[in-house]
């Protein structure tokens, strides 16, 4: 009987043990935070929301003359989907260097605005670059292009196609004219052949024009938009020029511009300085229509490298913006941190807009709240 009392308190025991045991297991958290970089490896990256996902497009990622996809429900957590356009086809008439794709939903289809070199070469110019269109039922492609050349030749070459829906109904394609044979005379070129380091500095500048509603081709001439300070008093100058003043390249660059309208004004940001280095930054104008003229804001640039600082993020640009279920703007843009080198990486921080002026939450690599509608579903 003894024996069958003790056993009785042993095997209680352990009950009481095993009960509480688990009652004292710490339940699993979800995540409430994300950080930057993002395990993306894209440049010039690119967000669409459709159907209740973001897709994200960008240069590389293992994409083979073409370009590659990813998905998410919740702008932190992204799969791949795969290459989605190929190009250097037979029916392609884009054979390299494809880059900067941005996807639309238009009617039910899905359009794909990119660059690449055109086959089409008769002086074999080594930046032959020209803006083309592929389309899709699906945003996870596969993308065909429209036609069989370019969306239009304005007779140099052209690289980071943006395309704004305008409410009145009408569609611009913005893009930037390629540095390449293009010396500028500025005070900042007479500066830099005074010192010896470059005979000359060539340009990159970004235009607007309006594109047909079929996107088949463009409507009137290009309209010069923005362009690198002539002047070094300008106070654009310094920043836009570190390309230069730092004797890294003989170029002044402004390019992925992307558009948007809030509160009856036109926004542009762009980038500056050579893409492949540290100083590679975003600035922005504004505008009262959508072909300017546009005028820089006086707090350029709003996203640069923090190593000065203290951080570890330098070549930010190339951006684009996206928005949360619930509203909440950020801004998506590609980066490099000393952990991933050369390799060009997504980060995407918030931003907002207010009274006439952008403000970046960026770059950052800490640990970022979740956005707000995503942080309220994983609540439920």
């Amino acid at each position: 009987m003894k024996y069958l009392q003790l056993l009785s308190c042993v095997l209680g025991g352990f009950s009481f043990l095993s009960a509480t045991g688990q009652e004292s297991v710490p339940k699993a958290q979800t995540p409430v935070t994300y950080s930057n970089p993002l395990p993306v490896k894209f440049g010039d990256p690119y967000v669409l929301f459709t159907n209740g996902r973001y897709y994200m497009y960008g240069t590389g990622a293992g994409a083979k003359n073409g370009f590659s996809c990813y998905a998410s429900s919740d702008l932190v957590n992204w799969k791949p989907v795969g290459q989605v356009y190929f190009g250097n086809t037979g029916n392609s008439w884009g054979v390299h260097s494809f880059w900067a794709p941005e996807v639309y939903e238009v009617n039910n289809k899905y359009y794909l605005f990119y660059s690449a070199q055109w086959k089409q070469n008769p002086t074999n110019e080594l930046e032959n670059f020209k803006i083309g269109v592929a389309v899709s039922d699906k945003p996870e492609g596969p993308f065909t292009d429209v036609k069989d050349k370019p969306l239009f030749d304005p007779g140099y070459p052209i690289i980071d196609a943006n395309v704004y829906f305008d409410d009145n109904g009408k569609t611009y394609l913005y893009y930037s004219r390629c540095c390449y044979k293009h010396p500028v005379k500025s005070e900042v070129a007479d500066f830099a052949k005074k010192k010896g380091w470059f005979k000359e500095i060539e340009e990159s500048w970004v235009y607007g024009i309006e594109l047909k509603p079929d996107f088949s081709g463009v409507i009137g001439k290009p309209v010069l938009l923005l362009r690198p300070p002539v002047s070094m008093a300008d106070k654009q100058a310094e920043w836009e020029s570190r390309s230069v003043t730092t004797k890294e390249v003989n170029r002044r660059w402004t390019e992925g511009s992307v558009t948007f309208k809030k509160d009856g004004l036109y926004y542009m940001m762009y980038s500056a300085n050579h893409f492949g280095g540290k100083n590679y930054a975003v600035g922005y104008a504004t505008a009262k229509s959508p072909l300017g003229p546009y005028t820089k804001a006086p707090d350029n640039p709003v996203l640069q490298q923090n190593v000065s600082t203290g951080g570890s993020v330098t070549g930010t640009g190339h951006n684009s913006i996206t928005y949360a279920a619930d509203g909440e703007m950020f801004c998506v843009y590609h980066g490099r941190t000393a952990e991933t080198g050369d390799e060009r990486v997504v980060f995407i921080d918030r931003m907002k807009v207010q009274d006439g002026k952008i403000t970046v939450f960026g770059p950052t690599t800490t640990p970022q709240k979740l956005p707000a509608s995503v942080r309220a579903n994983k609540a439920e």
